[in-house]
């Protein structure tokens, strides 16, 4: 029987070498399906004090970089390594910089349902390919119903406080704990690999457990 190695991913839905991370550490593991990963999701805000209706794109990025020249050479890299892992983000059509509680609190309800990461795909779609505003409540719902979780029941659990808190707290522990970016990701609990890594990295990372542990090839 296999064993499996937990891999824990700190990740905001807004945060690019976030999906740029998920797309290389994804492509080694098409090319391995039987991989020993068991991934769980965590929530990490980027803005955690963002304002509950978010902020204009470019005025939040001009603000953040000191101006819109210092924001486009910020973002280079950005553009550069989407590119290479295969992502066409839709610069163009974001306009929002949202506060992403709910998002956070999205992800965690489709993981009761087993639905976790095709929830962070979907919202990672909707975000940077669809452009759509992740702090509105109908967006979110829309993203529900795309992974075949009950929208009506998604935009009552929105509309109240249920899990709110609770989701604040991780994300305020994981800042207690040392962290200060993602995406961060800890392999058996153990080992932390911070950063967008390249798939090399993963193949080193799977080949390594393999020998360590032969159960799991």
């Amino acid at each position: 029987m296999k064993e499996l190695v937990k891999l824990d991913i700190l990740s905001d839905p807004i945060c690019p070498w976030c999906y740029i991370g998920k797309a290389n550490l994804d492509a080694v593991l098409l090319e391995r399906p039987d991989h020993p990963f068991d991934i769980e999701w965590h929530p990490y805000q980027l803005n955690f004090d963002m304002p509950p209706e978010g902020l204009d794109r470019r005025t939040y990025l001009e603000a953040k970089f000191g101006g819109r020249q210092e924001a486009v050479a910020a973002y280079a890299p950005v553009v550069d390594a989407a590119r290479e892992a295969g992502l066409e983000i839709a610069w163009d059509r974001i306009t929002r910089t949202p506060k992403t509680l709910d998002a956070h609190r999205l992800i965690y309800w489709a993981g009761i349902e087993g639905r976790q990461t095709a929830a962070v795909s979907a919202l990672f779609e909707a975000y940077f390919t669809r452009g759509e505003d992740l702090g509105r409540h109908a967006v979110l719902a829309g993203v529900a119903e795309r992974i075949e979780m009950d929208r009506a029941m998604v935009l009552r659990l929105l509309e109240s406080d249920a899990d709110r808190d609770d989701i604040a707290a991780r994300d305020a522990h994981a800042r207690e704990r040392g962290v200060r970016g993602v995406p961060t990701f800890v392999v058996g609990r153990t080992h932390v690999v911070p950063g967008a890594q390249p798939p090399a990295l993963w193949r080193d990372v799977l080949d390594e457990l393999t020998q360590d542990n032969p159960a799991t090839h």
